[in-house]
C-alpha cells in the first residue's frame, strides 16, 4: 500500500512538473529580457508601454518581475537606447544583469498612474506561478477586478500547473471572468456555464455589468448569464443572511455587557442610574491609558495589553462606583425620581471631566495582533476576530456574575437585602456595605463592557450615551432583577434590530423596536421573566 501511495505521488508529481514545462515552452524560448523589451517598457508614450508591459508579463519569465518591481520603485534610468536598474548603491543593465557604470546623461524614468496600476496588474499575474500557494491565492485576488484577455496564457498556464483543488476552482473562475468579456460567443457561453457555479459577489457584480442594456448582444447568452446570477445570488443569500444574525448576536452580546450592570444597580438595588453609560465610558478611557502605558514603557508586550486593561477597567470603574454610592446614592434609595436627576447631573460631570482630561476628540484605542483580522466563512461572510472575542467575554462575564450572585457570601447578602433590607439587617447584614459592594460591582461590570466596546468603536466623552436607552431597554424588557431575562432581552434585541435595519433601515428599525417593548410592557409589565416570590417592603 505504502509503495502504491509513492508510486502515485511520483506520478502526480511528474504530470504537474511537465505540463508547467510544456506551458513555460508555449510561452516562447526567450527566458530573459532583451534590450528592446526592457527600452519598450521604458521609453515611449503610455499606451506603446502598457502593451510591452502585458506582453512581457504573459511570458511567464519569473526575472521580469524584478524589473517590474524596479520600474515601480522608480528604480530605472535610461541613456539613449540602454536601460539601468540603480539600486543599493549599484548600477547593472536591465537587459543583461551586468554591473556597469551609470551615464552622466542617464534619465529617470517616469511612470504615470495608469502604468503603475499596469505594473501592479502584471506582478499579480507572475506570482501566479509562485512556488508558495499563499501568493498563487493572492494574485488570483488581485487579478480579479482587472484581468483581461492579454493575460489569459498566464492564466490557463497556472490553471493547467496549479496542483491545489481550491486554487484550481478560483482560477477556473477567474478564466471565465474574463472569458465572459471575449468577441467570441463561444468563449462567452463557456464562461456563463463556469460563472453559475460561483459563490462571490465579484461574480455577482460582473455579471450584472455584463447584463446592463446593450453590453450583451447575444439573447442566448443573455439568458445564460441570468441565469447564473439568479444562481449566484441565491448562494450569497446564505451568506447575508447568517451575516445579518451574526451581527445580531454581536449587538447582543454588547447590550448584555451594557446592560448586566445595569441589572444589579437597578434590576437588583432599584437604582436608576443614569450615570451607568458614563461609568461604561470610564472603563474605555482605562483601557486607553493602559495601552498607552504598554506603548510607552513595554513595546515588546503590546499584543498582550488587554489581559492588564480589563481588570484595570473593572477596578477603576468599581471605584467611581463605590465614591458615588457612598458620597450620593446612600442617600437617595427608595427615592426613584431624585435618583434619576442626581445621576443625571453626576453623568453630565463625568463627561465633562473627561473632556477636561483627555479633549473632546475621540481617543484612539488599537485592537491587538491576536484581535485584528476575521475568520472567512464564505466568500461574503467574513468573522471578525474582534466582535468572535466579544461574544466570548460577555459570556464569561454572564457565567461570572451568575455565579457570584447564586454561590458566593456577597451574592447570598445581596439578594437578602433586596428581598427584604430590614430582616437582613435584623441577622447581621451589614446592608449599607453590602449596597456599596453591590454598586460598585455594576459599575465594574459597567468598565468591562467599555474594555469590550473599545475594541469595535471609537472612544470618546460621549460613549456611553448611545447606550443607556438600549440598556435601559434590556434590563425592563427582560424583567427586573433576572439575569435570565436580560439575556435573552439583550441578543433578542440585537437580533431584531439588526434584522429590522435590513429592511427599513437604522432609524426606522430603532422605532420599530421601542414600538415593540412599549406594546410588549403594556401587555407584560413584569418583563419576559417575573420575580419569583415576593419582597417585604412591596
Amino acid at each position: 500500500m505504502n509503495a502504491t501511495r509513492t508510486g502515485f505521488d511520483w506520478h502526480r508529481c511528474l504530470v504537474m512538473c511537465c505540463l508547467t514545462l510544456l506551458a513555460w515552452c508555449a510561452c516562447g524560448p526567450a527566458r530573459a529580457l532583451t534590450n528592446e523589451q526592457v527600452l519598450a517598457m521604458s521609453v515611449g508614450d503610455g499606451d506603446a508601454r502598457a502593451t510591452a508591459i502585458a506582453e512581457a508579463a504573459a511570458s511567464g519569465d519569473p526575472t521580469v518581475q524584478a524589473f517590474f518591481q524596479a520600474l515601480l520603485d522608480d528604480a530605472v534610468k535610461t541613456a539613449g537606447d540602454h536601460v539601468f536598474v540603480v539600486s543599493d548603491g549599484h548600477t547593472r543593465d536591465a537587459a543583461t544583469g551586468h554591473e556597469v557604470a551609470l551615464p552622466a546623461d542617464a534619465e529617470d524614468v517616469i511612470n504615470s498612474n495608469r502604468l503603475r496600476n499596469a505594473l501592479d496588474s502584471a506582478i499579480a499575474s507572475l506570482k501566479l506561478l509562485s512556488p508558495d500557494p499563499a501568493a498563487r491565492r493572492q494574485a488570483v485576488r488581485e487579478l480579479r477586478d482587472g484581468a483581461d484577455e492579454s493575460k489569459l496564457p498566464l492564466i490557463e498556464m497556472a490553471l493547467a500547473s496549479e496542483p491545489d483543488a481550491g486554487l484550481k476552482l478560483d482560477l477556473g473562475l477567474l478564466r471565465a471572468a474574463v472569458l465572459v468579456s471575449s468577441g467570441e460567443k463561444a468563449r462567452r457561453i463557456e464562461a456563463a456555464r463556469v460563472l453559475a457555479e460561483s459563490r462571490t459577489p465579484a461574480t455577482k457584480a460582473l455579471l450584472l455589468a455584463r447584463l446592463q442594456p446593450g453590453v450583451e448582444p447575444e439573447p442566448e447568452v443573455r439568458a445564460l448569464l441570468q441565469h447564473a446570477l439568479d444562481g449566484v445570488e441565491s448562494r450569497l443569500a446564505w451568506g447575508e443572511r447568517l451575516g445579518v444574525v451574526f451581527t445580531g448576536v454581536s449587538l447582543g452580546s454588547i447590550l448584555l455587557l451594557v446592560a448586566l450592570g445595569l441589572a444589579i444597580t437597578y434590576g437588583l438595588m432599584g437604582v436608576i442610574n443614569m450615570a451607568h453609560g458614563e461609568l461604561m465610558m470610564i472603563g474605555a478611557y482605562a483601557t486607553y491609558m493602559v495601552q498607552n502605558f504598554f506603548k510607552a514603557y513595554l513595546p515588546g508586550a503590546f499584543g498582550w495589553y488587554m489581559l492588564a486593561a480589563i481588570p484595570a477597567s473593572f477596578v477603576v470603574a468599581a471605584l467611581v462606583g463605590a465614591v458615588l454610592e457612598r458620597s450620593v446614592i446612600r442617600w437617595l434609595y427608595g427615592r426613584p425620581l431624585e435618583t434619576l436627576l442626581a445621576t443625571w447631573g453626576i453623568s453630565l460631570v463625568l463627561m465633562q471631566g473627561v473632556r477636561s482630561l483627555f479633549g473632546a476628540q475621540n481617543v484612539q484605542v488599537e485592537n491587538p495582533a491576536w484581535l485584528s483580522g476575521g475568520i472567512d466563512v464564505l466568500s461574503n461572510l467574513t468573522l471578525p476576530y474582534n466582535r468572535l472575542a466579544i461574544i466570548a467575554f460577555a459570556a464569561l462575564v454572564l457565567l461570572g456574575v451568575a455565579l457570584l450572585i447564586a454561590r458566593t457570601r456577597l451574592g447570598l447578602f445581596v439578594r437578602g437585602v433586596t428581598q427584604n433590607r430590614r430582616m437582613a439587617a435584623c441577622v447581621g447584614v451589614n446592608t449599607a456595605q453590602v449596597d456599596t459592594y453591590a454598586f460598585a460591582l455594576g459599575s465594574g461590570i459597567a468598565g468591562l463592557a467599555g474594555c469590550a466596546l473599545s475594541q469595535v468603536g471609537n472612544v470618546g466623552p460621549d460613549l456611553g450615551q448611545g447606550y443607556i436607552v438600549d440598556s435601559f431597554m434590556v434590563v425592563v424588557l427582560g424583567g427586573v432583577g433576572q439575569l435570565a431575562g436580560t439575556v435573552y432581552a439583550g441578543l433578542g434585541l440585537g437580533i431584531l434590530n439588526k434584522l429590522l435595519e435590513g429592511w427599513q433601515g437604522a432609524v426606522l428599525a430603532k422605532i420599530m423596536v421601542l414600538v415593540f417593548i412599549v406594546i410588549f410592557i403594556q401587555k407584560r409589565p413584569q418583563g419576559i421573566f417575573a420575580m419569583k416570590g415576593r419582597s417585604a417592603e412591596s
